[in-house]
């Protein structure tokens, strides 16, 4: 027995004073910050990879949607299987899975290679995202608990502020496969942290069989609607099987919400949509951040591109958003807590429209003071307005036992949106082939796909004042019996910061065994 796991069973969970304590920090800090560089690290070096592999546009997005299609749709499983089977058997399972796909992807020899590896990489990471705020919950001490978050929160921040910057100097300094050679030794870290240091614990209650069916059939639909959106933009792919495609994609996914319907242990519990709020919120949710990715995918490219900014400033120049984020998401939660919710989540991607109209100034010989910090630094600002309060309102519209469900669910319809962006954005502007190497090609499908970005934003902002209530954060559940009084709720994992990539995860509302 690890002195960790004799701390826990003495005083009922470990603090931060004590050894144990900052051990685990350590641990989930490295591995869920592993999964944070990874959604900010690769979109710096897709120009390089597209050149050194000889790589269409659609083998770019590939790389991206790969790693997110399997993160998205394994994610909600992921959590229940280190319910069931030991969150830290679980996690570090995902650490070394994680690291061996890196691998794989650093000596990828093509693109369909790459592509593998980065759909292997998001099965990690579905191991490992949930595993890293479940240990922190299961392991510290009640009193202790808000502040381990609140330091894995921010320190998850600075590696995703870090990730954009890493992954540029990486690019110009060792090449572009050091952006994924670079986990290996973090997850060796994390894997013998954790088995030294980390104590191990499951949810002694759960029963039932794991959701397969639903993953399968989430997953299938997801790449297929994706597959045939990237292959409408080519010229490889016949039309017959484009349209195949997406057809049994949204085949799969009717199948998706069916099973779901009728399963006894469901990954996405349907009750959770009987509140309009949850509804509502996850509606905002998936238009704000398909905008996001699609401006994340886009926004690098044409910096390298047609601005001529090297990898390296490309990166740097992202990092005034995270920052932004990392100072004020926190503020941002209290200001909902404090006159609601409706308005923040108004306001935010309205004031994240501006700063994309803003970036249409990007183009040939842009210049960083002039044209790109103002509008990065605008569409900041609107993000951290509005992540905190949204998470906050789905958390307030779900009954207690389904706030991890409810948490999860949240979290991969924002990675779904941004998958289906950076899948259907390319094909709307005209972009294909090599055209994210033809400068004025490349530039004016940018400005096209950044307006699309700022309409989804505008009508996210739409969609907040008509449907979300100022006192959502005090909404009794759905759930609850009639004559319960409304309960204010506790604040999201948002304490310090609120990644860009997706809402934050927060687990269930029963303590952890």
């Amino acid at each position: 027995m690890t002195d960790a796991v004799r701390a826990v069973k003495a005083s009922g969970g470990l603090t931060m004073s004590q050894a144990g304590g900052r051990w685990v920090l350590a641990a989930v800090v490295l591995g869920s910050g592993m999964t944070f560089l990874d959604g900010t690290v690769v979109n710096v070096a897709l120009p390089t990879i597209g050149r050194n592999l000889g790589a269409s546009l659609a083998g770019l997005q590939w790389t991206v949607n790969a790693y997110t299609l399997s993160l998205a749709a394994l994610i909600l499983l992921g959590g229940s299987l280190g319910d069931r089977y030991g969150r830290r058997k679980v996690f570090v399972t995902g650490a070394v899975w994680f690291a061996a796909a890196s691998l794989l992807c650093g000596l990828a020899p093509d693109i369909g290679t790459l592509i593998a590896a980065r759909t292997l990489q998001g099965v990690g990471g579905a191991l490992l995202t949930p595993g890293s705020l479940a240990l922190i919950q299961s392991s510290f001490a009640a009193q202790d608990r808000a502040r381990a978050i609140g330091v894995w929160s921010g320190l998850g921040g600075i590696a995703g502020a870090l990730g954009p910057l890493l992954g540029g100097w990486l690019v110009d300094s060792a090449g572009w496969r050091w952006v994924f050679l670079i986990n290996l030794p973090l997850a060796a870290t994390v894997v013998a942290i954790a088995v030294r240091h980390v104590p191990e614990s499951r949810d002694e209650t759960a029963t039932g069989r794991f959701d397969w069916q639903g993953a399968t059939l989430g997953a299938a639909g997801l790449a297929g609607v994706t597959y045939a959106l990237i292959a409408a933009g080519g010229n490889s792919t016949s039309i017959a099987v484009t349209v195949l495609s997406g057809v049994l994609g949204a085949g799969c996914l009717a199948g998706f919400v069916l099973v779901e319907r009728r399963s006894h242990h469901p990954m996405l519990p349907p009750g959770l949509f009987a509140s309009g709020q949850f509804t509502a919120a996850n509606v905002v949710t998936f238009a704000v951040y398909a905008a996001l990715g699609g401006v994340f995918f886009f926004l690098v490219l044409e910096l390298q591109t047609e601005a001529g900014f090297s990898a390296l400033a490309s990166g740097t120049a992202l990092l005034p958003i995270t920052v932004i984020m990392l100072l004020l998401s926190e503020r941002s939660g209290r200001l909902a807590a404090r006159i609601g919710p409706r308005i923040p989540m108004t306001v935010g991607p309205a004031v994240c429209a501006v700063g994309l109209l803003l970036m249409t100034r990007i183009g040939a010989g842009a210049s960083y003071l002039a044209d790109v910090l103002p509008a990065v630094s605008v569409f900041g600002l609107g993000l951290a307005a509005t992540v905190a309060p949204l998470t906050a309102t789905v958390l307030a519209s779900a009954d207690d036992r389904h706030a991890g469900a409810a948490s999860g669910v949240n979290n991969a319809v924002a990675r779904a949106a941004g998958l289906l962006a950076v899948a259907a954005l390319p094909l709307l502007v005209g972009l294909s082939g090599n055209d994210y190497e033809i400068p004025a090609a490349f530039g004016t499908g940018f400005r096209t796909a950044v307006m699309i970005c700022a309409g989804l934003l505008v009508a996210g902002s739409l969609l907040a004042w008509f449907t979300i209530r100022s006192d959502a954060l005090r909404e009794a559940p759905a759930e609850a019996a009639p004559g319960d009084e409304p309960q204010a709720r506790p604040e999201p994992p948002c304490r310090h910061h609120c990644a860009i990539g997706a809402p934050p995860l927060q687990c269930g509302a029963r303590e952890p065994r």
